[in-house]
C-alpha cells in the first residue's frame, strides 16, 4: 500500500496528483527547483524538498537528486508525471531498485515504446499500418518529412521539412531541443502526412493481464506540433473507433503494459491510420477523459501500482462531451513567443471544480495571483476543461469562460482559443494538424481596433476614480474639475507593441462626462490637431466609475468594465473583449537611444548559436543568432537588407528581456 507520494514533477500535474492523493487519504511530497520554491505545487504538498539550481539538467532531471528526496522525506513511491523523467527507463528502474513504488508501466514497458524505431518495427510486424520512417538523413527518398525527438514528446524537438536542403539543420535543432527537454537528442525522421488528424486512445493496463482502451481522443489542434485543444470522445466513424480500440489494446498488450499509457495515431484524409508513437505515462489531455468516462485516471495508477485489478475491463461508454484548452503564456501574433513576467491576475468565472470530475468547467492550474512564469519551464499556465451533453455546448461554454477570464500580467494563447472553439470549422468538426496555417483569421484579437478608445477611457476613468478616492481635500469634487472649463484631463497609454493613445475626457459638475476623445494610431478616423474631442467616435456616457469597475453607456448600450491595476499596468476586461495598456507617466525621464537597427531579446534566454559576424551584409529574414527559451529554440532574423555592425552577446551567453542581442544598420556600407 502506498502512503507518501513523491511526485517527481512541478506545476499542474503535481497539483493534479496530489488532489487525488488528498482524496484517498496518500501523503505527499513535492520536489521544486529554486525557481519554483513559491510556486502552487510546493505548497499544495504535505512536505517539500528542494533541488537546488533552476535549469531541468540541475533540477527535475537528476535521477540522483529525485531518488535522494525520497530517502529524506520518508517516501514510499513515486509518480513521474509527464515531461521531464515520465518516460525515462533508467529512472523507473533506479526507483524500483531503491525499494520505491513506481506508479507508472515497467522500466522494461518504457524501454520498449521510448526506442520508437524499434516499437514501430514491433507493431509493424504486428500488423499496425506505419508510415516510412528513417534514423539516417541521408535516406529520406520523399518529402515533405517530420524531424521527431525519439525520447519525448510535447512538439519539441519536431521540425517539419519540405525538400532536402533544409532537412540537415532541421535535424540538428530537433537534437539539440530533444537534449535540452528530454536530455536525450535522438531524433528521426517519418513522411510527413498534410492535412492529418491526430487522434490517440487511452490505454490502462494491470498486474493480472488486463489492457483496456478507455475510449479515443482528438487533439489535431496544434501549435508548433504541440497540442492546444483536445477532445473526448473524438467524432469518428464507428468502424475507424474500434480499429484504433482494437490496434491500441494490441499495442499494451505487446508489451504487457501497466498502468496508464496513449498510442497516438495519425488518420490521414483518405480515413488510413497510422501509427505514431505510444507515450508511456499519463498525458497532458487526460481530463476529457476523466469527465468523459467517470474515472479518475490518477487514481486508477495508484492502485494498479499496489497491485490491484483495473475495475473497468472493457471500453466504457462515452458520456456527453469534454473538450480541454491549454492556456499558455504566449503570444501568437509573434510566432507563439514565450511570455515571462508575473500573473497579476488570474480568474476564470464558473469553476465547479479543480483537478477533479465536475459538470461544467474543470480548472487544472499551475498557477495563481501573483505566480512568476520563468524561462525555466514550459508555457503552460494551466488547463480548463468544460463537459457538456453535446460538443456545441461544450465549445460555447468553453469559449464563453474563457472570453471572460481575467489573464493579467502576461501574454496568452486566449484570444486564439476562443476563436478557434467559436469558427464555423470546428463546429463542423473540419479538423487536422495544419488547422492553425490555414486559418490566420484566429489569430485577431478579440478586441478589435474600434473599441480600443473606449477601453483605455474606461481605464483613464478608472485611475482619476482611484486618485479621487485617496484626496486627503476635496475628495467630493470630479477629477480635474475647475469652475471655468478650460483644457481637458489627458492620460497617455501605449498598448501591443508600444502603439500610443491618448486619452482626452473632461467631467461636468456632477461627475457625469462632458466631452472625450482620443489621439493615436490605431483607427483610420484622425483626431483633427488640436482638438479634443472626435465626433467619429462613439457617444459615451458615464454611468458610474470606480477603481476597479467602470460602466459606460457606450451609443445607448450599457457596458461595464472591470479594471485592474498593477503599478503601471492597467487591465481592462469588458464585453468585447480585454485590453493591455502601460499608462504613461506625464512627465516621462529621458532614456537613453538605441542604435538604429538594434534587435532586443524578447525574453530572457540564452544565446545558443551565433550565424553570422560583425561586417557580414545580411539580406531581410537572415538569420542571425538562435536564442533558446522556455526549452524551445527561437531564431532571431535580420529585419532588413544592410550590415551587421554589433554582436554584443556570444554563443552560451544569457541575456535578459530588452538585451540587445545585434545591430544590423541598413544604411552600412561594406565598401
Amino acid at each position: 500500500m502506498i502512503n507518501k507520494l513523491l511526485v517527481a514533477n512541478r506545476g499542474e500535474i503535481a497539483r493534479r496528483v496530489f488532489a487525488t492523493c488528498r482524496a484517498l487519504g496518500v501523503a505527499t511530497v513535492a520536489v521544486h527547483s529554486d525557481a519554483d520554491a513559491d510556486a502552487p505545487f510546493v505548497a499544495d504538498a504535505d512536505q517539500a524538498v528542494r533541488l537546488p539550481g533552476n535549469t531541468p539538467a540541475e533540477t527535475y532531471l537528476r535521477i540522483d537528486a529525485i531518488l535522494d528526496a525520497a530517502r529524506r522525506s520518508g517516501a514510499d513511491a513515486v509518480h513521474p508525471g509527464y515531461g521531464f523523467l515520465a518516460e525515462n527507463a533508467e529512472f523507473a528502474a533506479a526507483v524500483t531498485d531503491a525499494g520505491l513504488t513506481w506508479v507508472g508501466p515497467s522500466a522494461k514497458a518504457i524501454a520498449a515504446m521510448g526506442d520508437k524505431m524499434a516499437a514501430k518495427a514491433m507493431l509493424a510486424d504486428a500488423g499496425v499500418p506505419m508510415l516510412p520512417t528513417w534514423t539516417d538523413p541521408a535516406e529520406v527518398t520523399a518529402f515533405p518529412v517530420l524531424v521527431k525527438a525519439a525520447a519525448g514528446g510535447g512538439g519539441r524537438g519536431m521540425r517539419i521539412v519540405r525538400d532536402a536542403a533544409g532537412l540537415a539543420e532541421a535535424v540538428a535543432g530537433a537534437r539539440r531541443e530533444a537534449a535540452a527537454a528530454f536530455g536525450d537528442g535522438t531524433v528521426f525522421i517519418e513522411r510527413y502526412v498534410e492535412r492529418g488528424r491526430h487522434v490517440e486512445v487511452q490505454i490502462f493496463g494491470d498486474t493480472h493481464g488486463t489492457v483496456v482502451a478507455l475510449g479515443v481522443r482528438d487533439c489535431s489542434i496544434q501549435r508548433r506540433h504541440q497540442k492546444i485543444v483536445e477532445e473526448a470522445p473524438g467524432v469518428l466513424p464507428d468502424d475507424v473507433r474500434a480499429e484504433l480500440h482494437e490496434a491500441a489494446v494490441a499495442a499494451g498488450r505487446a508489451v504487457d503494459y501497466v498502468g496508464a499509457g496513449t498510442v497516438e495515431f495519425l488518420l490521414a484524409p483518405d480515413g488510413q491510420v497510422h501509427f505514431l508513437e505510444m507515450n508511456t505515462r499519463l498525458q497532458v489531455e487526460h481530463p476529457v477523459t476523466e469527465l468523459t468516462t467517470g474515472l479518475d485516471l490518477v487514481r486508477l495508477q495508484l492502485l494498479v501500482a499496489e497491485g490491484e485489478p483495473l475495475p473497468v475491463t472493457t471500453t466504457p461508454p462515452a458520456d456527453g462531451h469534454a473538450i480541454e484548452v491549454r492556456l499558455c503564456a504566449e503570444d501568437p501574433a509573434q510566432g507563439f513567443r514565450p511570455a515571462t513576467g508575473t500573473l497579476h491576475r488570474f480568474a476564470i468565472p464558473g469553476v465547479a471544480a479543480e483537478f477533479g470530475p465536475a459538470r461544467g468547467l474543470r480548472l487544472d492550474s499551475g498557477v495563481v495571483d501573483g505566480s512568476t512564469v520563468s524561462v525555466h519551464y514550459d508555457s503552460m499556465l494551466a488547463k480548463l476543461v468544460a463537459w457538456a451533453p453535446t460538443r456545441t455546448e461544450a465549445a460555447r461554454a468553453l469559449a464563453g469562460a474563457l472570453a471572460r477570464a481575467e489573464l493579467h500580467g502576461v501574454a496568452t494563447n486566449r484570444d486564439l482559443l476562443v476563436r478557434v472553439l467559436r469558427s464555423a470549422e470546428f463546429t463542423a468538426v473540419d479538423l487536422d494538424t495544419g488547422f492553425l496555417d490555414r486559418h490566420p483569421e484566429v489569430f485577431a484579437p478579440l478586441l478589435p481596433a474600434e473599441p480600443l478608445p473606449v477601453a483605455a477611457l474606461a481605464a483613464a476613468l478608472s485611475g482619476a476614480a482611484e486618485r479621487r478616492a485617496a484626496a486627503p481635500v476635496l475628495a467630493g469634487l470630479p477629477s480635474g474639475w475647475r469652475n471655468v472649463p478650460s483644457f481637458p484631463q489627458v492620460t497617455r497609454f501605449t498598448v501591443g507593441d508600444g502603439e500610443e493613445i491618448e486619452v482626452h475626457y473632461r467631467l461636468d459638475r456632477t461627475g457625469g462626462l462632458a466631452e472625450w476623445g482620443r489621439k493615436g494610431p490605431l483607427l483610420t478616423d484622425p483626431v483633427e490637431e488640436g482638438s479634443s474631442v472626435n465626433t467619429e467616435l462613439p457617444v459615451v456616457e458615464l454611468v458610474t466609475a470606480t477603481p476597479g469597475r467602470v460602466v459606460l453607456d457606450v451609443d445607448g448600450v450599457r457596458r461595464a468594465f472591470r479594471v485592474h491595476r498593477a503599478g503601471s499596468s492597467v487591465f481592462v476586461d469588458g464585453p468585447d473583449g480585454a485590453a493591455s495598456l502601460t499608462e504613461l507617466p506625464r512627465l516621462p525621464l529621458p532614456t537613453a537611444e538605441l542604435a538604429a537597427g538594434s534587435l532586443l531579446a524578447p525574453l530572457p534566454g540564452a544565446v545558443t548559436r551565433v550565424h553570422v559576424e560583425v561586417g557580414q551584409r545580411v539580406a531581410a529574414g537572415d538569420l542571425l543568432l538562435t536564442l533558446e527559451a522556455m526549452k524551445l529554440e527561437h531564431p532571431v532574423l535580420a529585419p532588413a537588407d544592410g550590415v551587421v555592425t554589433e554582436l554584443p552577446v556570444p554563443a552560451g551567453g544569457q541575456v535578459e528581456t530588452g538585451a540587445v542581442l545585434a545591430v544590423v544598420d541598413p544604411e552600412e556600407d561594406p565598401q
